[in-house]
């Protein structure tokens, strides 16, 4: 009797574990087949847009304005279990943003053995990337002797990929395989801003398009101040961070690569380009937005002189002040290449504009966004004057149009006069 109630208890103790076993698989393939139907639906609705750039004035990186395909992004989406067990890893978490994962192989592939060196910037080179779609992007290889870990790697993968603005260059990929990690942006074909203001193989930049340059810059800033949460503070202004799409609409480039330089406002070293540095940060070692402005500062009196700043810039604006007491008479720094092709009171706009910025108190230079609305309201104007001067040359034509058809009318009435008093002169004489 109590062999077969042992034997019972034993049968009933199986039975309940088999039962719990074939539970727990049916619910993690269940699990699995949505995860699958969940990322593949996300796949087909990404849509990769944006690009990015390298440092240094001497090194221009170019991108085109393409979209990024989805030609071998690594796909992660047998994980369901694991996620559930808590084995996810980080690269799914981040091309659940968004952001794709690439192969080490691929673009490898793409840029012909890392054979497509397009620029050198102050994380890593930049290469040129075909890929199999026809898409052409642009691949930053990561320095390998940075400090910084996987973990807040994949952390700030995961942040930028947040960040979308039309005038950001923004991140599409990236790959973290072999000891390499690497970001993958799409191609920019006018490149940077520098090389447009620099190069005597390049046509001069118009003074119309400098202002909306400027502009475009300013609303890409003002977003990452005032738009992107947290903040972020670009930290590395300056003209060869500036690329140029196909249409020459510019866009911010390499906005942050530390997660140090977002959150923490004091650092040991000195970060940035020397001529657009705030002298407020290099005594205090602290970088506010306001160091942004100040930076983006010496980048409208660049744009307006055609000046390198590391030549001496803003000694040359400083001296200009002297004589221009910061709001009118600016036209004595003005580019040369210009050839007298500007507006006066837009000149003088900008470069006080500009001079408000590089002020030594941080507490009186505006906000990006205070000059998102200057330069907005200097480009309105432009075009109210273009219209205000269309409708009178279209008046004046008008009047013309109704001198010359009196002028041709008046021969004619006189000639009928003159046969008149004729035929009178005949009937009189008869």
């Amino acid at each position: 009797m109590k062999a077969e109630s042992s034997g019972l208890i034993i049968g009933i103790s199986i039975g309940v574990v088999i039962g719990v076993l074939l539970a727990i698989g049916g619910f993690f393939c269940f699990l699995y087949h949505r995860k699958r139907s969940q990322i593949g639906n996300s796949s087909s609705r990404r849509a990769a847009t944006i690009p990015i750039r390298q440092n240094g004035i001497d090194s221009c990186t170019a991108l085109s304005d393409s979209s990024v395909g989805t030609e071998s992004p690594k796909t992660s989406i047998n994980n369901g279990i694991s996620f559930w067990l808590g084995g996810l890893k980080k690269a799914n978490i981040i091309s659940a943003s968004g952001i794709l994962e690439y192969s080490y192989k691929d673009l490898q592939k793409a840029t012909v053995n890392f054979t497509t060196l397009i620029g050198q910037g102050a994380f890593g080179p930049v290469y040129k990337a075909q890929m199999l779609t026809g898409e052409t992007v642009a691949v930053k290889v990561l320095a390998t002797d940075s400090k910084q870990g996987e973990k807040e790697f994949h952390a700030e993968v995961m942040l930028f990929g947040r960040l979308h603005h039309r005038n950001l260059v923004n991140l599409v990929g990236y790959c973290a395989e072999k000891g390499q990690r690497m970001l993958i942006y799409v191609y920019m074909s006018r490149g940077c801003l520098a090389s447009h203001l620099y190069s005597e193989e390049l046509e001069p930049l118009s003074w119309e398009l400098r202002v909306q340059i400027a502009l475009d810059v300013a609303r890409g800033l003002e977003y990452l101040h005032d738009g992107a949460v947290p903040p972020v503070i670009h930290r590395d202004i300056k003209s060869s961070n500036i690329l140029l799409d196909e249409s020459m609409r510019a866009r911010v480039a390499d906005f942050g690569l530390s997660r140090e330089e977002m959150v923490s406002k004091h650092v040991s070293n000195i970060r940035g380009t020397f001529g657009y540095l705030d002298p407020e940060y290099i005594s205090t070692r602290a970088f506010t937005k306001k160091s942004d402005v100040y930076s983006y500062g010496v980048l409208l009196f660049e744009l307006v002189a055609g000046r390198n700043p590391l030549q001496g810039l803003m000694e040359y604006v400083e001296l200009a002040a002297m004589n221009t007491e910061g709001n009118v008479g600016w036209e004595e720094i003005v580019d040369s290449r210009l050839d007298g092709k500007y507006d006066l009171q837009e000149l003088n706009d900008v470069a006080t504009l500009g001079f408000k910025c590089v002020n030594r108190a941080p507490k009186k230079r505006p906000s990006m966004r205070d000059i998102v609305q200057v330069l907005s309201r200097v480009i309105k104007l432009r075009n109210q004057r273009k219209h205000h001067k269309k409708s009178l040359s279209a008046t004046a034509d008008e009047v013309t149009i109704n001198i010359d058809q009196s002028t041709h009318r008046s021969p004619m009435s006189g000639h009928r006069r003159m046969e008149s008093v004729e035929s009178t002169a005949d009937s009189c004489e008869v």
